[in-house]
Formats: C-alpha cells, structure tokens, sequence
C-alpha cells in the first residue's frame, strides 16, 4: 500500500492517544500507526533496553482456531505448520510459520493453547498485520470441516516490554509475575476479561496483552501513568528486533524462504521434521540433509554508515546476496544487519563488501544476535 490515500487506511482504537502524545503517524500495513513520539526512536530505543517501553500492537491479527476438541484442532493445524501443536498444555505458546507447497512462509505467527476455562480446545493465534486476511483465507480454505478461523478484531493488543516490565505490569494484575516465557493466562482489568502472554518482539523480558477494544485507551493510560514506562513507536519496534536478530516478514521471510533459510530450524521439533506432514515437507527435509542455498546471517558493517535492506553483498568480488533488514543499533552503537548469503559465508569473522551508494563497505558476518536476548527463562 501506498499510503497516499489515507482515507483507506485502518486505525488501531489508540489512534487519537498517539496523535495527542505528538506522535509522526505513518501508514504501515494498511493502518495509520505511529512511528516514533518526540522524544525520538533512539531515546524509544535505549528506554525498552533500560526500563520499559509500550507499544499498540492492535494492527496485529488475533483469532481463534476453534474445533470440538484440543487434540482433533490442533491436529488440523499441524497439517499447515510445522510446529509441534498437539503437546501444548493450556496457556503455552509456541511459534511457528504458515508453510505453503513449497515450504516458504506464508507469515509467521504464534500459537497459544487457550487458558480460559472450557476453552482449552481452542487455539488462540496472533498473526502479522499485513498477513491477516491472507492467512485467514489460506486457513479457512485449507481446515477440515468442523474446523473454524474466528477472527477479533474488536480486541486490541498492547505490548509492554524491558526489564522492568514485570515490575510495572505486576501492579496492576499482581499475578503475572508467575507466567514464564512463552506462556499466558486470562486477567482481569476495570471489570473487563483480558489475555497476557509473557513474548514480545524486542529480545526482553515482556508481556502481550489482548484487551477488549473498549478497555483499550484505559489500560494504555494506567501503564503510562508509570513513570518507567514510555510509548514506543514502530520505529524503535523495528531497530529493537534487528539488534536481537528477530526476522520480521517481507524481509527476512516471505513465501520462497523456508524455515531453514531463515535459521529457523529450532522451531521444528525433530519428530516433525523426520515424519513431515506439513506442506512442503520435502523441501525442509531436503534441506536439512543437503544444507540450503542460502542462509540469513547477522552482518556487522564497519563504521557508521548503515546498509538498508536492498543492499548488495559482496565476497571476493562476487555478487553473494542481499540485505533484508539494515540500520542503526542504538544499544550495539553502530549499524547492524541481517542478510542472505550461501551457507559457507554464514560462519561469524567472515569478510564481506556491502554495495552502499557505488562503494563497497567492509563488513563481518557475526554471531546473532548482536543483543544478548533477556527472556524469562
């Protein structure tokens, strides 16, 4: 999308807060969604990495994946994932990826067991915004009968990340400080049911919470009220990934990279990939064995001058691959990127040249990610 008819563009329910905290609105993924608020992206940036940040996440797509039972559900959705799904105990979450025939990504997204009592049978999804209704209708066309997308999008979500995160969220909802990582539970707020999951999309410590559209503006205020806490736009969402090796789909992923490709190997369990059962099986499975044509690596560029995605990589005056994400890493304090490149290239201390403006940069594939991650572990 263009963005240059705004008249067409979604609004997350926080529309109006973020334009009366001084917010630069920018389209993104069909919506107007704030990219950065006065203090700046860096500032946004260092303050997740040091205290916590919040961010409106409500573009996002929520849905459940509803059947007559946990095992019949999540059996049907294993057929389009390679993840293991029918092992979830209530209120665990797992991620994975939408594969098509040939094993690329038709989106990322996340799978939580329901924790809300007698529901435990549905599977609670979040998916990327600007893959919301395409993966609805792949899944929709693809289920069994029996087997139902339920979209919500009158619920908004709202991510509270950084170290003291928990601190700030815990005095609202005392219990979340007994969720692990990767695990969520239903809450209550003002009266109203809402979900928290502890992820994020940061590296740090955080939480994920599904909040009834309504109730939205009241919970982003009470968090804001914190003086620890400062709203995050997506530009510092998006350099806070980058440092902690994060893909992000239409850069990293898309639907002719395999999970292998995108050094996503660990989220296939290994009975899955030796029995297969998903779409484009073959090709994991190939790949596994034989290794993959490319490979995404961390690429540190010397200097300051960062390679945006679109970048050519050089090695030894060869055209090798490409930049998919690049910036600058506020807490690295230099520029940082992700790239494909053929596997032998991907061992960190590698040389390489990046094409930026007609001259070739030097730069070194490194170990990802370039920030240690900070997870509840």
């Amino acid at each position: 999308m263009d963005g240059n008819d705004s008249e067409q563009l979604r609004e997350t329910p926080l529309r109006a807060v973020h334009e009366a905290l001084g917010a630069r609105m920018v389209p993104f993924a069909g919506y107007l969604m704030p990219v950065q608020y006065p203090a700046g992206i860096i500032a946004e940036h260092n303050h997740t990495r040091q205290k916590a940040g919040l961010f409106d996440v409500s573009h996002m797509g929520q849905a459940w994946l509803k059947g007559p039972d946990h095992e019949t559900t999540a059996k049907a959705l294993e057929t389009l994932v390679p993840a293991d799904v029918v092992s979830l105990e209530p209120g665990r979450q797992r991620y994975s990826q939408l594969l098509n025939d040939d094993g690329g990504c038709v989106d990322d997204l996340m799978i939580s067991r329901s924790a809300y009592p007698g529901m435990e049978g549905r599977l609670y999804l979040v998916v990327n915004a600007g893959r919301k209704d395409v993966d609805y209708a792949y899944l929709q066309e693809r289920l069994p009968d029996g087997i139902a997308v339920e979209p919500l999008p009158q619920w908004a979500l709202l991510a509270l990340q950084g170290p003291l995160a928990e601190a700030v969220l815990a005095t609202l909802l005392p219990r979340v400080a007994e969720l692990d990582f990767m695990q969520g539970a239903p809450f209550e707020f003002e009266g109203a049911g809402i979900y928290v999951t502890r992820s994020g999309y940061t590296g740090e410590d955080g939480f994920e919470i599904s909040v009834p559209e309504q109730k939205a503006e009241a919970l982003w205020s009470a968090l804001t009220a914190d003086g620890d806490v400062m709203p995050i736009g997506l530009g510092a969402r998006d350099s806070l990934r980058l440092e902690a090796g994060l893909s992000l789909y239409g850069h990293e992923l898309d639907e002719t990279v395999s999970p292998v490709e995108a050094s996503l190997l660990w989220s296939i369990p290994k009975h899955r990939r030796e029995q297969g059962g998903f779409p484009g099986a073959a090709r994991i499975q190939r790949e596994i064995a034989e290794g993959p044509a490319r490979k995404i690596a961390g690429i540190k560029p010397e200097g300051r001058a960062p390679a945006r995605e679109g970048t050519v990589i050089m090695a030894d005056g060869e055209e090798v691959g490409v930049i998919t994400s690049g910036g600058f890493g506020p807490t690295v304090g230099g520029p940082v990127a992700l790239g494909f490149v053929p596997p032998a290239l991907v061992k960190p201390g590698t040389k390489l040249d990046l094409m930026v403006r007609g001259k070739a940069l030097p730069a070194e594939v490194v170990k990802l990610p370039f920030v240690q991650k900070s997870f509840k572990k």
